[in-house]
């Protein structure tokens, strides 16, 4: 299976006989609801609205959204809200968690909390995935806004999450780029050397389901031809699948330029908890709020 554009997720995610509960916290965003709104009226999920109940009500009623329906739940208090979306999840009311408005660091705060029960993996890590008109196919960046300097350990639970996300999405061996500024080991760059060992761990299947090429310098991963020029032989350049990027600088650098410079449409998650969380920037607009949720809807 290959996936070549993000409007997949929404036809895989209308397959899923059962629909989704979708809950957001705090619910009054105006692309959030529009993007919700999109979401719902599509079957994709069906939302419960935490947050102030009066502002979410005037969003709702200025842009004429269809969510009138709606289970609301009026509670003021940012933290409370997110906390009383974490026990609803837990209580088995929900499936997917999404951030409203309100800063990354105060959602995951409380998705990490040990006794609000939300982790499942050794780490929770981001995955964006992009669709351009300069590649042939999707391809996932990651991490772009969670982990802020992985060492070798993290940076290969980070591609377990991601190789997790796509085996599920029913690419059964993605294929895995990491990149550096070069594509050959520096003892004086430690992404390079931790690209090397990756690998490694990957041949010796100590990192599973994927195949792993390291270091390769950006080119090289995304044209063939470019890796060919360099004398470079590699099943992933031309066609990588998923992206590891070496420290959030450079994947937040990488993923607005994406964005807004390179016109690129994009869906994110963070995954490794026990429900897919939406986490869009708040620079997002409605339609990569809705691809995120069809994304999560997938899952």
């Amino acid at each position: 299976m290959e996936i070549t554009e993000l409007n997949q997720f929404i036809t895989i995610s209308k397959q899923n006989k059962n629909i989704k509960n979708l809950i957001v916290a705090p619910a009054h965003d105006n692309d959030v609801l529009k993007a919700i709104e999109t979401a719902y009226n599509n079957k994709i999920i069906k939302p419960i609205l935490i947050g102030n109940k009066t502002e979410i009500i005037n969003i709702i009623k200025s842009n004429k959204l269809s969510l009138s329906k709606v289970e609301i739940i009026n509670i003021n208090d940012d933290i409370k809200a997110v906390q009383k979306a974490i026990d609803l999840i837990n209580a088995g009311k929900a499936d997917i968690l999404m951030k409203g408005l309100i800063s990354t660091g105060k959602l995951l705060k409380q998705v990490l909390v040990k006794e609000n029960n939300l982790l499942k993996g050794k780490l929770l890590s981001h995955i964006a995935i992009f669709e351009t008109k300069y590649y042939h196919k999707v391809f996932a960046v990651t991490d772009v806004a969670m982990n802020i300097s992985p060492d070798i350990y993290e940076k290969a639970e980070i591609i377990n999450n991601a190789v997790n996300l796509y085996n599920r999405l029913g690419i059964k061996k993605p294929k895995v780029g990491i990149v550096c500024s070069v594509e050959t080991v520096n003892p004086k760059m430690q992404a390079t050397i931790d690209a090397s060992m990756l690998t490694m761990m990957n041949k010796r299947n100590q990192i599973k389901n994927c195949i792993i090429d390291g270091p390769l310098a950006l080119d090289n991963i995304i044209s063939k031809k470019a890796a060919e020029h360099k004398g470079i032989k590699s099943k992933v350049s031309g066609d990588v699948d998923i992206i590891l990027v070496p420290e959030i600088n450079t994947g937040n650098v990488f993923y607005k330029s994406l964005n807004f410079l390179g016109g690129a449409n994009s869906a994110a998650i963070i995954t490794g908890a026990k429900i897919p969380i939406v986490l869009t920037s708040r620079a997002d607009n409605d339609k990569s709020k809705y691809l995120s949720i069809a994304l999560a809807a997938c899952l």
